[in-house]
């Protein structure tokens, strides 16, 4: 700390300098706290439903446990000043949605073993083995701007692999699976991430274009017609999954990326009127050409109408069922309502936890993407920046568009719920997701003494407090 020179003080000015505080115990406590509650909510179905305290309990809560504390000596070893709300927030929501499709298994007869919950606890320890690998090789976050354009092919064969013959798989009328003998996958889930980066390493090299750069029209700066290029392409790949594939959500998760991407880099205003225009442009020509659409945009003008899917008018009144405290854990009929544990997981936490329990569940959300903001904010480079800030609003996005879904705020899509929902592709892109924001968080509140020095940041006195 500074000390004054005066005259009543006349030592000289020196300098104290901070250690930093790395959080891994707060981060361990947290975690140790976030296993505790799923245990008790794994107990709590047991007691509901059979009425005895589960006798596998430990068995599945302690293989749960270790995926995270695993993860946490990872962090401890390789990204000692990561952020240490991260991993606890998704263990949080990753352990409560095996709880609850362990809950729907039971009601629907499946044991610990046969069901799908198992399913779920075999892709969550694969996705933090993911997440851990992606912590030890990806030492410096910013090596990813040398594959940007890779990033995007890889991204683009992502997202067409579907369409591929022998492979491609259709379920409920959209095309978004692959199938390699028993298995099937979603590659869309991982497309989200290598257009992530994609989006990104562009944009940091084209913003002072982008932003700098065009005519002011009612207050706005249009960007030039040759700079529209890429929202354009953006549009017309948004487009194109929504007719190929049928799949609305995709489609709107993708666009809004990555007009959100680009409005970070910008900060222009004109960006996002833009985007809106086209996008509301864009889903009135599918509501006017494709009948699919048109029937999810039916069932949200009126769910109950008779003579179409009862769907959203089954989620509807599951979650009036739940009230404001909700039935409880394992008092409740969420099953009745149509994918209960993926799709519809939210409505079935709305009615066995009521619609306190299902705010608290989007505070968690609202504070993983409040941190993945603040990695953002506080990442040394432009590149760092736009992947933590567009990774979080991917989460963001995700729950809402699906938890306007199934409160008719907005037409339903076929999304999944990020940690929460059974799908193992859709798990395995949010750990990765979580790796990568805890990798950019350690380089942003990493002490110079402790990294190698980057000389594209200058350091004021030689000395850097981290943030």
């Amino acid at each position: 700390m500074p000390v004054s020179n005066t005259a009543a003080n006349p030592r000289p000015l020196t300098i104290t300098n901070w250690r930093v505080r790395s959080g891994r115990t707060i981060e361990l406590l947290l975690i140790l706290f976030a296993i505790a509650i799923v245990a008790l909510a794994y107990v709590n179905v047991g007691l509901a439903i059979r009425d005895d305290l589960p006798t596998d309990v430990w068995w599945h809560v302690g293989t749960f446990a270790i995926f995270p504390l695993g993860l946490h000596l990872v962090l401890r070893w390789r990204a000692r000043y990561a952020d240490p709300l991260l991993l606890p927030l998704a263990t949080l929501l990753n352990g409560l949605g095996l709880v609850m499709i362990h809950r729907i298994d039971l009601s629907q007869g499946l044991s610990a073993s046969d069901g799908v919950a198992s399913r779920q606890l075999m892709w969550t320890g694969l996705a933090t083995l993911m997440a851990a690998l992606v912590l030890l090789l990806l030492r410096d976050h910013r090596k990813l701007r040398n594959y940007t354009y890779i990033a995007m092919a890889v991204g683009f064969l992502l997202l067409l692999m579907p369409m591929l013959p022998l492979i491609g798989l259709e379920v409920n009328g959209s095309r978004l699976w692959i199938q390699v003998g028993s298995l099937t996958f979603q590659p869309g889930e991982l497309a989200k991430l290598a257009l992530t980066i994609f989006f990104a390493g562009y944009l940091v090299s084209t913003r002072d274009a982008l932003s700098l750069v065009g005519k002011r029209f009612l207050g706005m700066q249009l960007p030039r017609a040759r700079d529209l290029g890429p929202i354009l392409v953006a549009w017309g790949l948004s487009v194109m999954i929504l007719v190929l594939q049928r799949d609305l959500g995709s489609s709107l998760l993708f666009f809004g990326l990555f007009v959100a991407v680009l409005y970070i880099a910008t900060e222009r205003t004109s960006w996002i009127v833009i985007g809106m225009t086209l996008f509301l442009g864009g889903s009135v020509l599918a509501w006017r050409v494709f009948s699919h659409v048109q029937t999810r945009v039916t069932l949200w003008l009126d769910p109950f109408a008779p003579g179409q899917s009862d769907q959203v008018a089954k989620g509807l009144m599951g979650l009036g069922h739940g009230g404001i405290f909700g039935t409880g854990l394992g008092q409740g009929m969420p099953y009745i309502t149509y994918f209960p544990a993926s799709d519809y997981i939210m409505a079935s936490f709305g009615e066995e936890l009521g619609m306190v329990g299902m705010f608290a569940i989007l505070v968690l959300y609202a504070l993983f993407v409040e941190r993945g903001l603040r990695t953002a904010i506080g990442a040394r480079e432009g590149f760092g920046k736009l992947l933590a800030a567009g990774m979080s609003f991917t989460v963001a996005l995700q729950v809402f568009v699906i938890v306007g879904g199934i409160t008719r705020v907005i037409p339903l899509t076929g999304l999944t719920t990020p940690f929460l929902s059974a799908g193992g592709s859709s798990l395995l892109a949010n750990w990765m997701i979580v790796a990568l924001l805890l990798r950019i968080s350690d380089h942003a509140r990493r002490p110079v003494s402790e990294r190698r020095q980057d000389a594209t940041l200058p350091v004021p006195g030689g000395q850097e407090v981290a943030r």
